[in-house]
This record gives structure tokens, sequence and C-alpha cells, in this order.
């Protein structure tokens, strides 16, 4: 794993997803009947997070049929687990679950970056498998209402029998420089000009990455660029994204003033590693789970102090 993709909160894992063992149609039944096995509540996006930092993993409890259940794989050893554990993941409709105990019941962006590997890869793939559940409960070749199969990692179109599988829709983010080494952030409509980020968006059918970074930022700044380099990727189940990381930097002889398209973009400003640490007071920057985080703060030259929290 390189350096960068180590600070990646969302991309650390400690669980073999044991693709051979979704086969088996008993196997979350088997799972539930197994005291062994530790179990992700979900609830509207949120799961429970102990005093300690770490995840309310409970044993299985009583569900009704129609509950989606997700197995999710086993666990590989660490210091807390000698690994083989089987996890699972159920959405259920509150938060009062059996032995789950005093906890909070937290979003994924909010403590993503604080959550042990363990933690992180299991909430995140949780996330990803109820978010996925949740948009494709009808057929886009029937409209007919699909069924859960293969242990949650398949819906099934009732008319054709045909199987529907998980999606993710990728999406590119880049952090542009000039010839200065200046680094371009932009603030979106819907943060009220207050929060500024890197230029991203989801490439579209028949485009490499690479020519997704040139044209959104282009359709985003006005700018031209070229040395596009992959940085690294990022899980962004927000609802079901892979961000794939670049930077770029603006084209030899191409203008550097950067136009806001007025409409996702309205504020747009290239900041040297000074004038971003003093205007800390003023804007917000991408939380500590995203990958945008990780990719200023590999520009910038080490962790940045928050000065406002968002």
């Amino acid at each position: 794993m390189s350096s960068f993709t180590s600070r990646l909160p969302l991309s650390r894992s400690a669980i073999d997803r044991d693709d051979v063992s979704r086969q088996r149609d008993d196997l979350l039944d088997e799972l539930w009947a197994d005291a062994s096995t530790l179990v992700l509540p979900l609830h509207d996006g949120s799961a429970p997070l102990r005093t300690d930092g770490s995840l309310a993993l409970v044993p299985p409890f009583p569900v009704d049929s129609s509950v989606l259940r997700v197995y999710l794989g086993r666990t590989l050893p660490d210091e807390r687990d000698a690994g083989g554990t089987p996890v699972v993941a159920v959405v259920v409709d509150e938060r009062t679950v059996p032995g789950v105990g005093e906890v909070e019941w937290v979003g994924l962006r909010a403590v993503g970056a604080a959550l042990p590997a363990r933690d992180a890869g299991i909430f995140t793939e949780a996330l990803a498998m109820a978010n996925w559940h949740a948009t494709h409960r009808f057929s886009p070749r029937s409209g007919a209402p699909t069924t859960a199969a293969r242990a949650g990692w398949v819906r099934i179109d009732p008319t054709d029998g045909k199987d529907l599988f998980p999606r993710t829709d990728a999406a590119i983010i880049v952090g542009v420089t000039d010839a200065d080494d200046r680094l371009l952030l932009g603030a979106n409509a819907m943060w009220a000009g207050k929060r500024y980020s890197l230029l991203a968006g989801f490439v579209e059918p028949g485009e490499s990455l690479e020519a997704a970074v040139a044209r959104e930022v282009h359709e985003e700044s006005g700018l031209r660029v070229d040395q596009v380099t992959y940085l690294g990727s990022q899980p962004w189940p927000f609802p079901a994204s892979l961000m794939v990381g670049f930077t770029a930097r603006v084209a030899e002889g191409a203008s550097t003033q950067p136009v806001p398209d007025g409409q996702e973009i309205i504020d747009l400003r290239w900041f040297s590693r000074e004038e971003l640490a003093a205007s800390l007071d003023e804007i917000g920057l991408p939380g500590h789970a995203s990958i945008a985080r990780a990719i200023i703060e590999q520009w910038y030259g080490g962790p940045i102090e928050d000065g406002i929290e968002w």
C-alpha cells in the first residue's frame, strides 16, 4: 500500500469478504444461529459507537424475515480478534437493539477517520450495501419489486429471475496546482461559500479517468490542465461512489484565472500554503474521513488544524 493510500481512512479494512460462502442459500440463517457471529446494526445510515470509540458489534438478535441482512465476511486477525469471525450487517427500524448497551449512533463521515481499521472497513462496506439495497428495490428492466439473495449481495428480478448486482459510481477528485504550486479550492453552492474543497465529478460513460479529470476541471473552473497523476482511491458510500484521487497542473501557456461555473461552484481561489493557513478561521475544509482532505494535506505537507468545524 502506498504512503498516500495508507492515509485514506475509508480504504482501510481488516475483513475477508468471503465470496464463496455467499453462494449458500441458508448462510444467513446459519450465522444467525451462531452465537459467535458479530452483527452491526444500521439505522438511517448510522451505526452504534461505544464509549471506547469502537463500533458496537453485537450477537444475533431476533429479527423479522423482512429485515435486510448482508453478510460482510469474516474478520482478519488483529489485536482484538484471532480472525475468522463472521460479520453481518442488519438494517433496523429503530435504535433500540438488544445487547448494544450505552452507545452513540453516529454517521461514517463523522467517525470514519477515528475508527480502528476493522471497524472502518465494516462500516464502509455495510453502509454501501445498505444504500444499494435502498435504491434498488425495483428492477430497472421490468419495474417489478426485487428480492435480496446470496447473503444480501444480489437482488433478483422475479419476472425473469435475472440477478442485479451492486453498482459503484466512479468519480474523480483532483488537486489542481499552478506553476507556483498554489492549490485551487472551490466553494460549492450548497456550502454557502464558506467551505472550500477540491474539484470533483462523476466519470461519464465511455470516458477514461484522466479524461474525466480534464473535463471536470474545465467545466467547473474554465482551466485547462495536464500532468494528470493518479494518487489513490477511496470508497465513499454517500450513496455509492468510489472517489479516485489525482493531481493535475495548469497546462503551460494556459490561463490561470479560474472562472466558477456559477451553478455548482460559486467561488474559486488559489491558495499558497501560507494563505491557506491564514484563512482557516474564515473557511472550512473537507472532513478528515474524505480523500479530499488527504489530497489537500499531502500538498500542504502535513496535517492541518481546523479553524471552522464542518
